[in-house]
């Protein structure tokens, strides 16, 4: 396996950018996105080119990330790790934050430069009222490139991340190449949700306020092969 998060992320799509790589479910909303590895890089590639290129953040800077599972933070925190930024998520002193709607006042807790808040809105809506002190992450994002060419070797972090991550896996029982059916509610960390799956180049149903009475349908119509337990 690599010894970076951005170059495991590149090899987990390089077969097939086309196939879906994150779908997204909000069973309280009815919500669902679908992203291909290939959009999923597009996204990963603004968020980096966002905070290397505009907020001019080195490798090894911290950055605060307060999401919960969702298809945006898969490509925040991807875009921070192929910056090479050590990402937290306990309050602290970062560079840069990014804040879902409803963690605006946990986020008073951080000092941060540069602030971005995220709605998680179906359609990558943008946020209706911009907290005083924050940027629209969905706004600010699309104006930059699509393509990143991250830096060589690991981010600060990576090395600890991949091993959790691989682990995760094993214990999961992801198959190489599965596609696997993930209860967000019930694995909020980014490990299981979304890097044990790169590390087997899987591809991830991700829900969230799960409805029991839709699973069977939902395994079939989304070929899920393997349920988290």
């Amino acid at each position: 396996m690599a010894d970076n998060i951005a170059r495991v992320f590149a090899d987990a799509i390089a077969t097939d950018p086309t196939r879906p790589l994150v779908t997204w479910y909000d069973d309280s909303t009815g919500d669902r996105t679908e992203l291909s590895g290939a959009t999923l890089a597009n996204w990963v590639s603004k968020t980096a080119n966002l905070l290397v290129d505009e907020v001019g953040l080195a490798p090894g800077t911290p950055a605060g990330v307060l999401l919960p599972p969702h298809w945006q933070t898969a490509a925040v925190l991807l875009g921070c790790w192929s910056a090479k930024l050590s990402v937290l998520d306990t309050p602290g002193t970062v560079d840069v934050l990014f804040a879902a709607a409803d963690r605006f006042d946990e986020a008073q807790s951080w000092t941060a430069d540069e602030r971005y808040a995220l709605g998680l809105a179906p359609l990558a809506a943008p946020l209706r009222q911009v907290p005083p002190g924050f940027a629209d992450y969905v706004v600010e994002v699309r104006g930059h490139g699509d393509h990143f060419t991250p830096q060589p070797g690991p981010g600060p972090t990576d090395a600890h991340l991949l091993t959790r991550a691989e682990a995760r896996a094993d214990e999961l029982g992801i198959e190489p190449g599965a596609r696997i059916l993930v209860d967000a509610d019930r694995y909020p960390d980014p490990v299981d949700w979304l890097l044990a799956p790169l590390t087997r180049a899987a591809t991830v149903v991700l829900c969230a306020n799960q409805d029991p009475t839709r699973l069977t349908t939902r395994h079939s119509a989304e070929k899920v092969t393997h349920p988290l337990p």
